[in-house]
């Protein structure tokens, strides 16, 4: 009867533990996705607002037009015609070199900031794509983009097989995306931008299913220590923000109607 009795105790703790877990776990993915998608609301909200600083439908407020018709202001000629483009193209993968070196040594509140001002830099980075698509086809490429990132974010997150081996495949596929489209500003070959954004699309759909097991993961290990599973939670967000941003991207140079 003790036996019994005793076995029943260690079931009942094993449970209330799972359920603890669970709830958790659930919590944390959660703030997870909430610091990304108010990430991707940030860089759409400061790209759209800087295109109201650099372009102009008044004439004679114009210094520049483009082929396609559109206007630029002082401003818009100054970071879309002069070298600063290339600054604005840059700056967040240097933003991301640096947090990837420091990320792990900053406190909470620290990691925070860089993740908005991270966003933020994106935001200002992604703002010519306006000037390159027409409205309708961002609008419809985000909304697919988003349907895929969801359904394989879910599929990363339920499935019970281990996917941790994609990793390093992965990141050298990143790698050689990264090498390709610098090589590529000089060669300007649309059958390579062609490769790149389909192969930049099959890479960050792989890794929108690993980092999203990869967070769950880290949970488990980290459920202890509130401090760093608060750092956790924002280090995941900005891997998955990077695999959205990064296939929408690559999606929309693939699907994207041009102005």
């Amino acid at each position: 009867m003790a036996e019994l009795d005793e076995r029943y105790q260690q079931s009942g703790t094993a449970t209330r533990t799972g359920v603890a877990v669970d709830e958790g776990l659930r919590a944390h993915m959660l703030g997870v996705y909430n610091y990304m998608t108010a990430g991707i609301a940030l860089t759409g909200v400061v790209a759209y607002g800087l295109l109201q600083f650099t372009t102009t439908t008044d004439p004679s407020l114009a210094v520049a037009t483009l082929r396609n018709g559109t206007m630029l202001t002082e401003l818009g000629r100054t970071l879309y015609g002069s070298p600063i483009q290339y600054v604005l193209m840059f700056a967040p993968l240097a933003f991301v070199l640096f947090l990837s070196f420091r990320a792990h040594k900053m406190s909470v509140g620290a990691a925070q900031i860089a993740f908005w001002s991270f966003a933020a830099v994106m935001g200002l980075s992604l703002s010519s794509i306006f000037l390159v698509y027409t409205g309708q086809s961002i609008v419809q490429i985000f909304f697919v983009t988003a349907a895929a990132f969801a359904s394989l974010s879910v599929w990363g997150y339920t499935t019970k097989k281990d996917i941790s081996g994609w990793g390093s495949f992965l990141i050298m596929g990143v790698v050689g995306i990264i090498i390709a489209a610098i090589v590529n500003l000089f060669l300007q070959s649309s059958a390579l931008q062609f490769a790149i954004s389909a192969i930049g699309v099959l890479v960050f759909a792989g890794l929108t299913a690993y980092d999203t097991q990869r967070i769950k993961d880290e949970y488990l290990v980290l459920r202890h220590d509130t401090t760093m599973l608060a750092k956790s939670a924002i280090l995941g967000a900005l891997s998955l923000y990077l695999d959205f941003i990064n296939m929408f991207i690559s999606m929309l140079s693939l699907f994207g109607n041009r102005e």
